[in-house]
């Protein structure tokens, strides 16, 4: 074998100024055994950093480096010039000579480009472990002598650590080692391709300073709030998060009313528990992208912009720095705000982007915002994850709602707030009007308008993005529409002019679907909700009288249950909406007791038929004795939004029309698309593929961008509406161009 080896080039630079192949390995190693000893398993990443690139000392590999280089790769005559596969030998030696043990080493060393594969080839194909296994066992043949000399620089693998005891720990246990070993894997490689960047990953403030930064914005403000009954809990929710900080890690619940101020309150108790027990970070995990920009806006107003990490689909790129860029692809940031999408389907991910972040969730404590809208048909997995993180990896998590679910097998939480501090009744700012079930005779959407057209501020919700339409073309002019079928751009403006208007005493009547439930802080004297989930009904509620001003006057404010013309679509919409009639029919029952919400989730879960145990047949089933795992087909099954059942299309408003122009011309950048995501609409697949037929949407008529669903001309997108969908007709001449 020619000598020496080198596991990168440097573009322009001779051989000499090259990365060699051990110095590669031993850093990825030492490194990855760092990032392990978290989780008492340094060993097993060590020898997985020493075995990943094992296959880039074969003459084919060197040969690849010195012709994209463009020198001579003479020496390596006969060198074929197909696909160099270097992952696969690493995974083959370690088979070969480790035995079990040596297959687990083997999954990370296979997958730590590709991803984890799945053992069984029934799904993925060549892709699959059992079939890379034969293929590497033929890359060693060139390089034996220097793979068995590397052998002697393994450490002995001890048992996997003793929090790892039973066939349903494996799969995340690997899953943290694959993520120790692909961060470390780009770190290195980063450090010797793109130095200017290792600088950059560093420079945030210390735990310890975003605390007194966070104290000192608490404290202010409790000087300036009003005294007010509201502001008075608000401020006992606060001490009673400061004072359960101090408690041993592990799962915590925090249940309290909505516009109880959960959000500064789950703050405080993280960073004093951090402080106090070591935690490294903070990361806020909220369910919907329209409302992590409020979240992260006051973090950022508190700790500095620069300190907020965010990481969802919908950054606006003008937020977004070089250093937030970076610390986005392996959360090393002392806070960070994302999305259930991001947090969850990282934890079940094969792919080595997606997984590179999980080591840096150990030992930090994660804040599950409104943790009611965990998906029901993945539950199992989720809370089979929140087990482990806690049990395992040291995690705290804090589990934040006003409608606390009775999570099926979740380890108990400790409860922060006392039964005694009696919230929901001295937070008991709404009456609720409920329908009499006994007839369930539907509202009109003509008779519903009529009603609504009373009240001078007025929230309106419902369950659908078409019974949002329908109810607001029989509203006022001046009434606001707030849906999903607006973009993010759109959406965020409406919010703010609602929230304006409503400051202003203006009139404001708003017709929504449940995204106006979930934390975006508005304030209505009248909220109108349709028969749905409790959970939705209650968290519509919050939007009612939220900061008390109307007890002020003697008053409370109103919330008006109605059955609408026709039931919630079919499915976990409709058990939600049975399950709240199954409770509205009981004698005495009070939606605003506490209880309520526990009794709910309880029948609710019982209804759903599937709460994601088929991934223990992926994931569990076949561990022992074999440690056969089929990580990819788990990835691709965990998916909290459905992309098959919908497809993202890109609307024209503002500036997307002239991002789109470039979109074709210069294919998908990362730039580019990171601003379009601002502009997209979410719609079923059914309705996307009416919509091309007929011309409404066009396919991006670019090499590069195949696949991308564009709207085809101005006239669709309405300033009041969004993506005009419902709209039955439309001029021919409007659907060309």
């Amino acid at each position: 074998m020619k000598s020496p080896v080198y596991a990168h080039s440097l573009p322009g630079q001779p051989p000499d100024k090259w990365q060699p192949l051990d110095e590669h390995l031993k850093a990825v190693a030492e490194m990855a055994r760092e990032f392990a000893a978290e989780f008492n398993s340094g060993d097993w990443a060590y020898n997985a950093g020493w075995l990943h690139d094992l296959g880039k000392a074969a003459d084919a590999f060197q040969a690849y480096l010195l012709r994209e280089n463009g020198l001579d790769d003479s020496e390596y005559d006969g060198v074929g010039r197909g696909r160099v596969n270097h992952s696969s030998a690493g995974a083959a030696i370690a088979s070969e000579k480790l035995g079990l043990p040596g297959r687990l080493l083997a999954y990370l060393a296979a997958g730590h480009h590709a991803g984890l594969p799945d053992w069984h080839s029934a799904d993925t194909g060549w892709a699959a472990l059992s079939a890379r296994l034969p293929e590497g066992r033929e890359n060693l043949a060139s390089i034996r002598s220097y793979a068995e000399e590397l052998l002697h620089k393994l450490q002995l693998l001890s048992r996997p650590p003793p929090a790892i005891k039973h066939s349903e720990d494996y799969h995340l246990w690997i899953r943290m080692l694959f993520s120790c070993l692909v961060d470390a894997d780009f770190l290195n490689t980063e450090a010797v391709m793109q130095p200017e960047q290792v600088g950059q990953r560093s420079g945030f403030l210390r735990i310890s300073e975003l605390k007194e930064a966070f104290d000192r914005h608490m404290l202010e403000m409790t000087k300036t709030a009003p005294e007010t009954p509201v502001n008075t809990v608000r401020r006992e929710i606060l001490d009673a998060c400061r004072a359960a900080a101090t408690q041993s890690p592990g799962l915590f619940s925090l249940t309290v009313p909505t516009g109880g101020g959960k959000t500064l309150s789950s703050m405080a108790f993280a960073l004093r528990h951090a402080l106090k027990h070591g935690k490294r970070r903070v990361i806020y995990v909220i369910p919907y992208t329209s409302i992590i920009e409020q979240t992260a806006g006051i973090f950022a107003r508190i700790f500095g912009a620069e300190n907020v990490i965010e990481h969802h689909s919908n950054l606006a790129p003008q937020r977004e720095t070089q250093r937030s860029r970076l610390a986005t692809e392996n959360w090393d940031a002392p806070i960070i705000v994302t999305t259930n999408v991001q947090f969850f389907e990282s934890l079940y991910a094969a792919k080595s982007s997606r997984c590179r972040k999980l080591h840096n969730v150990i030992n930090s404590v994660v804040i599950l915002d409104e943790a009611q809208l965990l998906p029901p048909k993945l539950l199992t997995p989720c809370v089979d994850a929140l087990n482990q993180l806690a049990r395992n990896y040291g995690m705290t998590m804090v589990l934040c709602t006003a409608t606390q679910p009775a999570l099926p097998n979740l380890d108990k939480p400790t409860e922060i707030i006392p039964p005694s501090a009696n919230l929901y009744q001295r937070l008991r700012r709404v009456d609720y009007r409920l329908p009499v079930l006994s007839d369930m005779m539907p509202v009109t959407w003509e008779d519903l308008a009529a009603k609504l057209r009373e009240y001078d501020q007025v929230l309106c919700v419902v369950n659908t993005r078409r019974d949002c339409y329908d109810l607001f073309r029989l509203m006022p002019e001046e009434t606001i529409h707030l849906s999903a079928l607006m973009c993010g751009k759109h959406r965020s403006a409406v919010i703010r002019l609602i929230r304006w208007r409503l400051k202003k005493g203006l009139s404001t009547r708003v017709i929504s679907t449940q995204l106006v439930e979930a934390g975006v802080d508005i304030d209505f004297p009248v909220v109108y909700r349709a028969l749905a989930g409790l959970d939705s009904i209650t968290q519509a509620a919050g939007r009612c009288n939220r900061e008390g001003k109307l007890n002020a006057k003697g008053l409370m404010g109103q919330t008006h249950v109605f059955v609408p013309p026709k039931p919630a679509p079919r499915g976990l919409l409709l058990k939600g909406e049975n399950t709240t009639r199954e409770l509205f029919a009981l004698s005495g029952f009070d939606p605003q007791q506490p209880e309520a919400c526990t009794h709910y989730f309880d029948l609710f879960y019982s209804k759903v038929n599937d709460t994601g145990s088929r991934f223990r047949d992926w994931l569990v089933r076949d561990v022992n004795p074999n440690l056969f795992f089929q990580f990819r087909t788990a990835a691709a099954e965990f998916k909290l939004i459905d992309d098959q059942a919908q497809r993202p299309v890109i609307v024209r408003r503002g500036k997307s029309i002239k991002l789109l122009t470039q979109l074709r011309f210069a294919g998908p950048t990362r730039e580019i698309m990171r601003q379009l995501q601002r502009y997209t609409v979410n719609l079923s697949t059914p309705m996307v593929d009416a919509m091309l037929a007929d011309g409404r949407l066009e396919e991006v008529d670019a090499k590069k961008a195949q696949g991308i669903i564009a709207q085809s001309n101005l006239k669709l997108y309405d300033d009041k509406v969004g993506l005009d969908v419902f709209k039955e007709h439309l001029p021919i001449e409007d659907l060309v161009q």
